[in-house]
């Protein structure tokens, strides 16, 4: 007990005490044929604290074995002395308060671990947010550098997000495929702005260098081991359906489905985002040139989810611009 550190554990310790410490019941089943002989056990047991109740036959008690598997703690058989009955209250009644301190204990040991648990999910997720607050951070800096990248990784993620909702995947991935599209550009920051900025198709050689902002994005996020679950997404963000994307020419299923969805994401945003080189396609001319590469590029299933957030995305578009002119 003297084990317990911090004020939490001394406060729940003070607690156990004063549980302990409080009276248990005292509680004696008399069974005996002749009422003077209960009546005087009775006189004597009630003179010491305990509370008695007498009958006279084994058939209003029920049996011994019965008594003790009903939590009875002991029986005595007559003969008997007074100082005998006594001696066996007093040991059972010194059994049943270690038995009483035991659950009390075992009790306050697991509302210790439920309450320090709770306590470690909720640093976890503040050490996540900061992590990724501070990714962020990096990845807002560079996309100011480029008016046409302004806030990509934010849409990323919310329309991967919005994909894997629909695909009916479960609350806690959908939210690791968003937390990953929020992060998963990371490693641009090691591209050069001459290849970024390039108004024109890139060599293979710039194509190459290129390729290495998916190795950066993983190099950078590795040391933070709470989010390593949302790592494969983001290395498989740029694999293709077919197995021609890099790094890894994964092809089909081996591709993680937060990378498939991230992928179809960061492709959409892209043409529909613009660059300096080219005005920005319209939600329609952009599926409709995606479309030709669901089963090729795309996963098909992942390629109709899509197809309907946006969809339904631009049908809420234009009942709120119709409500604000009416």
């Amino acid at each position: 007990m003297t084990g317990i550190p911090d004020n939490a554990g001394s406060s729940r310790l003070s607690k156990l005490m004063r549980r302990t410490q409080e009276p248990l019941v005292r509680r004696v089943l008399v069974v005996d044929d002749e009422d003077g002989i209960r009546t005087a056990l009775s006189k004597f047991l009630r003179a010491r604290g305990f509370e008695v109740m007498a009958v006279g036959s084994g058939e209003e008690a029920t049996t011994a074995t019965e008594m003790l598997a009903a939590g009875a703690m002991d029986y005595l058989m007559k003969p008997f002395e007074f100082s005998e009955l006594e001696a066996v209250l007093e040991r059972n009644l010194h059994r049943r308060t270690l038995i009483v301190e035991q659950r009390n204990v075992e009790r306050l040991i697991r509302e210790d671990v439920a309450a320090r648990t709770d306590e470690l999910l909720l640093e976890r997720r503040a050490v996540q947010e900061m992590s990724v607050a501070v990714i962020e951070a990096l990845i807002n800096a560079q996309e100011a550098k480029d008016l046409h990248l302004r806030g990509h990784s934010q849409r990323v993620a919310a329309l991967a997000a919005s994909i894997a909702s629909a695909m009916g995947l479960d609350d806690e991935l959908v939210e690791d495929i968003r937390l990953a599209g929020r992060v998963h550009d990371v490693g641009r920051i090691g591209i050069r702005e001459s290849v970024l900025n390039k108004p024109g198709p890139l060599t293979s050689e710039e194509f190459d260098h290129v390729k290495e902002s998916v190795r950066l994005s993983v190099e950078i996020l590795s040391p933070l081991t709470h989010i390593a679950r949302i790592l494969p997404f983001i290395q498989d963000h740029q694999e293709h359906w077919d197995g021609s994307g890099y790094p890894r020419a994964l092809a089909g299923p081996e591709i993680a489905i937060g990378g498939r969805i991230l992928h179809l994401a960061d492709a959409y945003d892209a043409m529909t985002s613009g660059r300096a080189f080219r005005e920005p396609r319209s939600p329609q001319d952009a599926i409709e040139v995606l479309s030709q590469l669901s089963g090729i590029q795309f996963d098909p299933e992942i390629f109709q989810a899509f197809r309907s957030v946006v969809q339904r995305r631009k049908s809420l578009v234009f009942i709120d611009t119709d409500s604000q002119g009416t």
